[in-house]
């Protein structure tokens, strides 16, 4: 159970609000480049094949379903400190974070012998995604139960942190393109030696923006702390039996597979416009900051996060299969297409972290126990082994039609490609619309229940 600090903070306002936004600015800078040109990067200029870079990736997730339980059981069980429950884990974790990020995309390795540059991926992925991207972003996220106590505080949190996430997508999408491809024999080419000063400049700005965070978010709800040993059996028996929790993860896992878009591949390979790329990923941030953010509050108040989710993932779903039927020559015609699907996935992620937090609220309602850090590592790792699978899918696609660096413009191989680039992530947003419909069961009224029945028990106990 949570009950208000006994100190007088100052009220929540907007720098709590663009604090947390840094916050999710930081993560991605990582997260993000990573998701973007990780593949890229080690198929194109490591020379490891898409398939090798896809198992390790998931491999990876193996290790994160221990990294991931086990870091939230910490942060339910730390002690406030004078800073707070959550926020120290921002000043302590952002350093490594960064610097694992960068050691990633050497690209002065590409020489050296195919064993040590795979040994090399595995280590440094596992090392920042598994081990200190998990020991920052599960308090991060988990620090949104104690800002405020109040639901629309909390989707106005949800809000600014998309707009952050959004914001690096801007600077990664947009900025990387225009300077990491260069054009060799009249074909658009991944540097290496530029990713490489490129990872390094975005974690620099990783740590800036974290460090914003820890100095400009306060935490003002006072949760308690589990002192209990952890009961992994009991813990998988109370996910088993969470049907919001399971829904949210299910959710996660369909919402990274709709964004198995391949665009590091068929922009340059199948269109050969990396300003077309760039392009698609300005078009889709601005519409997800000037759409999504102004009115994804509103909306969810009138008619529910969940029914809001679903209906974007409705209108990504019909935006890929008419791109697909179309088949459009022109490189920004498919930008045009693709934005409009980047739009409508725009709202489920500006209120999924809102859906988090009724989750949390939701399972305090059933069983009495309030365990924000344990909810948000659960939903944590299912975010990041979409990713893999999602990652690990591209690998294994990319294989299975033939691409190499000797097959990486031969139209056969680049036909296939477009074909995926569609049929992907429109089966990934039918699958995230359905999961939202028959799985996911917090319905707008259901929600209003659970805040009314948590208020009135915190009530009668300060009574």
């Amino acid at each position: 159970m949570a009950s208000e600090s006994k100190s007088a903070p100052r009220p929540f306002g907007m720098k709590d609000k663009l604090g947390y936004m840094f916050g999710d600015f930081g993560n991605d800078f990582t997260f993000i480049l990573s998701s973007l040109f990780l593949m890229k990067f080690y198929t194109d200029v490591m020379g490891v094949s898409a398939g090798v870079v896809g198992i390790v990736m998931m491999a990876a997730r193996i290790v994160d379903a221990f990294t991931d339980i086990t870091m939230g059981q910490i942060v339910d069980r730390c002690k406030p400190t004078k800073d707070g429950k959550f926020r120290p884990w921002l000043k302590r974790m952002c350093g490594p974070v960064a610097i694992a990020s960068f050691l990633i995309f050497q690209s002065g390795l590409a020489g050296m012998p195919y064993g040590f540059k795979v040994a090399w991926l595995a280590v440094t992925y596992i090392l920042w995604g598994s081990i200190f991207y998990t020991s920052i972003n599960i308090p991060y996220g988990s620090m949104a139960s104690a800002v405020s106590p109040e639901s629309k505080d909390r989707a106005e949190l949800s809000t600014w942190r998309t707009i952050g996430a959004s914001l690096a997508s801007l600077v990664i999408g947009v900025g990387t393109p225009m300077i990491a491809y260069v054009t060799v024999d009249g074909k658009t080419m991944l540097s290496g030696s530029r990713m490489t000063i490129i990872a390094g400049v975005f974690s620099v700005m990783a740590i800036i923006c974290y460090l914003l965070c820890f100095k400009m978010v306060q935490e003002r709800v006072q949760l308690t702390t589990k002192s209990e040993k952890m009961d992994f059996g009991k813990l998988v028996k109370s996910i088993a039996t969470n049907r919001s929790l399971m829904g949210i993860i299910a959710a996660a896992l369909m919402l990274l597979l709709s964004q198995l878009t391949m665009s590091s591949y068929v922009y340059p390979n199948y269109y050969g416009s990396a300003a077309a790329q760039s392009l698609a990923s300005l078009v889709g941030m601005l519409g997800t900051l000037l759409i999504c953010a102004p009115t994804a509050v509103k909306l969810s108040q009138k008619f529910g996060k969940k029914e809001l989710a679903t209906a974007g993932a409705i209108v990504g779903a019909v935006a890929y299969l008419l791109c697909f039927f179309l088949r459009p020559s022109n490189p920004f015609v498919y930008v045009a297409f693709a934005a409009v699907a980047t739009v409508s996935m725009g709202y489920f992620n500006t209120v999924v972290w809102a859906m988090i937090t009724d989750v949390i609220d939701d399972t305090e309602v059933r069983t009495g126990v309030r365990e924000d850090g344990t909810v948000y590592s659960v939903y944590s790792f299912a975010r990041k082994l979409g990713q893999a699978i999602s990652s690990g899918l591209i690998g294994a696609l990319l294989t299975m039609i033939g691409y190499s660096e000797a097959t990486a413009f031969d139209p056969a191989v680049t036909g296939k490609i477009f074909n995926l680039s569609c049929l992907a992530p429109f089966a990934g947003f039918v699958a995230l619309a359905l999961i939202l419909v028959f799985l996911y069961p917090l319905s707008k009224t259901r929600v209003e229940q659970n805040i009314a029945t948590l208020a009135a028990r915190r009530e009668g106990k300060e009574n």
